[in-house]
């Protein structure tokens, strides 16, 4: 509200000259009053530079390590979170990482020559069983033909004498029948791999050839090395784990929660064990080294008889007979959106700061009358 006191003095001269004949009356002077306008405000004492920091993660609290008023330093510790799951992400994520670059620096590298050796191998495997199949060894025909000559002359003997007790009603139950039923398996076994010396199944023809063709594609891929595509599909999985890795470090570090500036501890709103969720407000954080008073019902109509530079007495009930001066030194373009009505807040800075004065105190601000 605006206090106008009259600081000028109101002159009303009245002049009576005598009763004389003739005497004209002396016109009275004019005197305008002048007038002082002082806006008068409440406010609250809160420090230049303050915060009420928040939990950016959610978890139990396990450590508070600070208590209203305590004096902090940028970047110390205020409380601390479980950080149990955020130690495994982090793990897992190293883990992850080092195995996407395992996977890069081998396709960069290349094939060992160990590898290179087996998959030659490989191919001389396949290459002489195919050829085993398709080209079979003279010495090999020549025995295969050999037993099967041998088999079939024990057939003939068993036959024969098989064929001297065959009227016998218990033939089958006679040593004869059993050298008989041996020589003949074992005459069909040497025949077959006879056979199969001279003319291969094409099934195992075709086996044979589809395992060497195989065995010299594995090695034609090794000689090559990586191609570019895949070199780059590696490098992108090397960089999706170090975002991740990076991530889960942040996580881990939210878990203890740090002054963002030095200052003095304000208010601490939670306790070891309780469990808290993200934006919830923590702790507040004040620097006390620079006092100022913000005004609470600065309306739309004194806020037009404010200007920056203006000079400010400050009283307060709690330090009653004490004045405090000070100075605007910033108004606010909009109104507080947090207020009833159309509020504006002026900023106004002490000029000495003194112990007494403290955060929240009430103010009482008159604002201008120079």
């Amino acid at each position: 509200m605006v206090k106008k006191g009259i600081v000028g003095l109101l002159v009303l001269g009245l002049l009576l000259s005598g009763c004389a004949r003739g005497a004209e009356e002396t016109p009275t002077p004019e005197v305008e009053a002048e007038y002082a306008s002082v806006v008068s405000v409440t406010g609250e004492v809160v420090p230049a530079v303050w915060a009420t920091v928040s939990a950016q993660a959610g978890g139990t609290v396990v450590e508070v390590l600070v208590a209203p008023g305590d004096e902090v330093g940028e970047g110390d510790v205020l409380l601390r979170l479980d950080s149990t799951d955020a130690r495994l992400a982090v793990q897992q994520a190293e883990a992850a990482l080092a195995a996407a670059q395992a996977r890069l620096d081998g396709l960069k590298a290349g094939a060992r020559p160990e590898e290179i050796e087996a998959a030659e191998a490989e191919v001389a495997l396949a290459q002489a069983g195919l050829q085993s199949l398709l080209n079979p060894d003279p010495v090999q025909i020549a025995a295969a033909r050999a037993e099967l000559a041998q088999a079939e002359a024990a057939l003939r003997i068993a036959q024969a004498a098989y064929d001297r007790v065959k009227w016998d009603p218990g033939v089958g139950a006679r040593p004869e029948a059993l050298q008989l039923e041996e020589a003949t398996g074992a005459y069909n076994v040497a025949k077959a791999r006879l056979d199969a010396l001279l003319n291969p199944p094409a099934a195992d023809v075709a086996a044979a050839r589809a395992q060497l063709q195989q065995a010299q594609a594995q090695l034609a891929l090794l000689e090559a090395g990586a191609r570019p595509e895949e070199i780059a599909a590696a490098e992108a999985e090397v960089a999706q784990a170090e975002a991740a890795l990076e991530a889960a470090r942040v996580a881990l570090e939210r878990c203890e929660v740090r002054a963002p500036f030095a200052g003095t501890v304000g208010l601490v709103y939670v306790h070891t064990g309780e469990l808290v969720s993200p934006g919830q407000p923590l702790v507040t954080l004040g620097d006390l080294t620079t006092l100022r008073v913000e005004t609470t019902d600065l309306d739309e109509v004194d806020v037009a008889r404010v200007a920056v530079g203006q000079r400010a007495v400050v009283t307060f009930d709690a330090l009653p007979g004490q004045t405090f001066t000070g100075q605007v030194v910033r108004i606010y373009p909009m109104p507080d959106p947090g207020t009833a009505g159309v509020q504006y807040r002026a900023i106004i800075e002490l000029e000495e700061l003194n112990p007494a004065v403290r955060w929240g105190m009430t103010a009482f601000v008159d604002i201008g009358g120079e």
